[in-house]
């Protein structure tokens, strides 16, 4: 029996290896569906995420007896006066905060030169290799800025020609959003309408699983985002930390990623606080860990509860994978993509385990 089962698993592996290999050398007739699904990623993935933190606003206006439509219009209304407020008033402050930053970096780095020459001067005790690298270091300061500079530029210029798809998603996000909207419920039926009863049941329970993972973690990563965003604003403005909306706004942002968003969130704030005062260093650390604590501690277990259930270790492991094959888009969808596919795995495994007690519980 126990030599079946291994026979029974080699035969899985072999099998999948050569469906991996079939893949990959016929890819010239799965790359046009690539191509078309990337056309429509950006406007579909844009309204799926507001589409999962707009329907809980719209089941509070069903349940106060406002229909269906009036409820989307509503939604959309309460999404355009956040635009309008945003616009408004926030970012025409981030706007030049970000300039102001960007112009202060030459004096930042005229100090750093100053600094280190005054170090050179005043400490000859420094090992020659010491030194030879911080001379190295000077000497190819202007070219790294330059570079660094050329990259930014032909980055903008890829952003620019991607103008047009960008403004043809973002157009097309509403019309996405608004029958998601309408007629999402509609769409577990209208899947599972060609099963047997019992097929179809455990397909639903299915497919449920994986709404609820990713409206616990969009909803959960977002909410718990701004949260930090605000404590970060509050810390900042604390401490006369220079350019804290921006900064804040930075870290809001950049925390929706698990586990690594934090320490990318802290990173230009240290920055800007040691040329500021180099007390800030230790400021700035002191608020981040404490938004970070009162995070972890707080808000994530009551806002994303065990909904996923994943290991930090595990999450790390993810995103580091994912970066490395995606970037940085790999890095923002790796940790609800692996909670989706392990969601999948465990109910199939779920149902294969209730297949050996009745085989008409198999989905296969």
């Amino acid at each position: 029996m126990v030599h079946k089962r291994w026979f029974q698993v080699m035969i899985f592996f072999v099998l999948l290896f050569l469906l991996v290999l079939l893949i990959s050398q016929t890819t010239f007739i799965f790359f046009p569906a690539i191509k078309i699904f990337g056309a429509v990623a950006f406007p579909i993935i844009g309204a799926g995420i507001l589409y999962y933190l707009t329907k809980p606003v719209m089941h509070f206006l069903e349940k106060r007896k406002v229909p269906r439509i009036l409820s989307i219009i509503l939604v959309f209304l309460l999404i355009i006066l956040v635009l309008f407020l945003f616009v408004m008033f926030i970012w025409p402050i981030v706007r030049d905060q970000v300039t102001n930053l960007v112009d202060s970096i030459p004096s930042m780095i005229k100090m750093v030169e100053s600094f280190i020459n005054y170090w050179q001067a005043n400490y000859t005790a420094i090992p020659d290799q010491v030194v030879t690298a911080i001379n190295d270091f000077v000497n190819n300061l202007p070219t790294t800025i330059e570079n660094t500079v050329e990259y930014l530029f032909g980055f903008i210029g890829v952003l620019i020609g991607q103008v047009i798809s960008i403004v043809a998603g973002v157009v097309l996000i509403p019309f996405f959003l608004f029958f998601m909207l309408k007629d999402g419920e509609k769409l577990v039926p209208f899947i599972t309408q060609t099963f047997s009863e019992k097929k179809a049941k455990n397909i639903s329970s299915l497919l449920h699983k994986i709404d609820h993972v990713l409206s616990s973690f969009i909803q959960g990563q977002l909410l718990v985002s701004f949260v930090v965003g605000i404590l970060l604003l509050i810390g900042y403005l604390i401490i006369g930390l220079d350019y804290a909306l921006a900064l804040s706004l930075f870290g809001m942002m950049t925390n929706v990623i698990p586990y690594l968003g934090p320490f990318l969130a802290v990173a230009p704030a240290l920055l800007v606080g040691v040329f500021q005062d180099p007390m800030n260093l230790l400021w700035v650390s002191i608020i981040m860990i404490a938004a970070q604590q009162f995070e972890s501690n707080l808000i994530s277990p009551n806002v994303m509860g065990q909904a996923l259930s994943l290991h930090p270790l595990t999450i790390i492991t993810v995103i580091l994978a994912a970066g490395s094959i995606a970037g940085f888009i790999g890095i923002l969808f790796a940790v609800p993509f692996y909670a989706v596919l392990r969601t999948i795995i465990v109910h199939f495994y779920d149902t294969y385990v209730d297949s050996k007690k009745d085989k008409d519980d198999a989905l296969i």
